[in-house]
């Protein structure tokens, strides 16, 4: 019975034995189906992914090249101009130098300054704060800006005014760079860039600092924000324009200091008193010229009245201390405290004195040289009191108020590189954090913006002040 029942289920078993590998085959070739389909899936994702690749690298490639031409023309067209406007105005004070009566007819180049402005731009001059707003902003640059300016500053240092000349670089350079957008018919984003680029151009070509140059046109619209998408439009036009300058012998600024101390205690004590010092000394400049506007068009409002008599007061003043420093820029004096020169205790006083007198009137020029030359006396005073080295001291006393004036530590930075070198940058490193925290959110540019507080993390898109109740404050948007 029992072998019976056992022979019905051999043919049951394999049956049973057959379907289980054919169920087993068929789930294996089912699986090695869907794995062939995943992978082929895959491929073509990846395959997908890198043809994107490739076009956003194409794409970026096509927009490399379309700014490399473009940083190219710029750099050369504001390299030139640059050149000339340098040579101009080294031309100016050597005439005016040789010849100290035409000092004396600073009121009528006053008047021909206010005519100018008046009758041929009909529009507020803005100067460098257009510039400025016009990156930040759809705000147009005049045409008529960069041959009036590049007229007036020459004016101005032809018969003795004190001004300096790189903020009119700037506008001369955004001018350029606004027109040739306008040219190239590029859309509001690319316009913006190219004022920048021209912005780099201009001050690279006068000055020689090609790094400085790049980044100071991208920091000094919104301080905390760089428009980092104009980096290699900005270095590229700076690099050219620089290298233009160099080819008609414009030599780039720079000064020589001798001796840099160590790292020792005394030292660092008495430079700290030099570093906070100078950012309470650029917090006082910038209130001094903003302050001298004000005043001039509130008790003067004819360009014509206010321009001669602000020439009149500059010409007063420079006959009752004797001497012509003040004159001009300035750059003889501040190469004199590099140079273990004579130069007068408060000659930094005087110096924000007689251009407040000088640009408050109407006459036209920069204010950056003008800082320099108040950062460097200042600081060669204090060398002078706390028996530290000169040069060394009028080092950190420079970098120290234009940091404070400009609101710009990365620029400030690559400045002292540019100018002094590498050795002591400890000391410039320190210099620039302190007075970037202490000097406030005043600057030189009411229409530059302050994006994060300088003493919190914390957002504040605030315009610097120009105004004397709010003394190390600023205005909100």
């Amino acid at each position: 019975m029992i072998t019976d029942k056992a022979s019905e289920a051999i043919p049951a078993l394999f049956l049973l034995y057959y379907l289980r590998d054919k169920i087993l085959c068929d789930t294996i070739r089912c699986m090695c189906a869907v794995t062939d389909y995943t992978r082929c899936w895959g491929n073509a994702m990846e395959a997908s992914k890198v043809a994107e690749y490739l076009k956003h690298l194409t794409e970026n490639f096509i927009i490399f090249i379309k700014w490399v031409a473009i940083a190219v023309i710029i750099g050369i067209v504001v390299g030139l101009v640059g050149v000339s406007f340098h040579k101009l105005l080294h031309m100016a004070d050597v005439v005016r130098n040789d010849n100290p009566w035409f000092l004396f007819l600073l009121p009528v180049g006053g008047i021909v300054i206010a005519g100018l402005y008046k009758y041929w731009m009909k529009e507020p001059d803005k100067g460098t704060n257009l510039v400025i707003s016009a990156i930040a902003s759809k705000e147009d640059i005049s045409p008529k800006l960069a041959p009036l300016i590049y007229v007036s500053t020459v004016i101005t240092h032809f018969f003795g005014g004190s001004a300096g000349r790189e903020g009119a670089a700037f506008q001369i350079g955004g001018c350029i760079g606004n027109l040739f957008g306008k040219l190239f018919k590029l859309d509001e984003s690319d316009n913006h860039t190219i004022i920048m680029c021209g912005m780099s151009a201009g001050f690279a070509a006068l000055f020689g600092t090609p790094l400085a140059a790049a980044v100071f046109a991208m920091e000094i619209v919104s301080v905390g924000v760089m428009y980092y998408a104009a980096i290699v439009p900005c270095f590229l036009a700076s690099y050219v324009s620089f290298n233009v300058a160099r080819l008609f012998n414009v030599v780039p600024v720079s000064f020589r200091i001798a001796y840099v101390p160590g790292i020792e205690a005394p030292v660092i004590a008495k430079s700290l008193v030099i570093m906070v010092l100078s950012a309470s000394i650029s917090g006082i400049f910038c209130f001094i010229l903003h302050e001298s506007r004000k005043y001039y068009k509130k008790y003067l409002p004819n360009p014509f009245i206010r321009i001669v008599v602000g020439a009149g007061m500059v010409i007063a003043l420079t006959l009752l201390l004797g001497t012509r420093i003040y004159s001009g820029s300035g750059m003889d004096t501040i190469t004199a405290c590099f140079d273990i020169g004579y130069v007068p205790y408060f000659a930094f006083f005087i110096k924000m004195i007689m251009t407040a007198l000088t640009l408050g009137a109407g006459f036209k020029g920069g204010e950056i040289v003008p800082s320099l030359f108040v950062g460097a006396t200042f600081g060669h005073t204090m060398g002078v009191l706390l028996n530290l080295s000169t040069d060394f001291a009028s080092g950190i006393g420079m970098i120290g108020v234009f940091c404070g004036v400009t609101n710009c530590p990365i620029t400030s930075l690559l400045l002292t590189f540019e100018m002094f070198g590498y050795r002591g940058v400890m000391y410039y490193a320190l210099t620039v954090a302190i007075s970037y925290m202490l000097s406030g959110y005043y600057g030189l540019y009411s229409s530059q913006k302050i994006m994060y507080s300088k003493t919190k993390t914390s957002f504040i898109n605030m315009r610097t002040s120009n105004s004397a109740t709010r003394f190390g404050g600023g205005s909100k948007e």
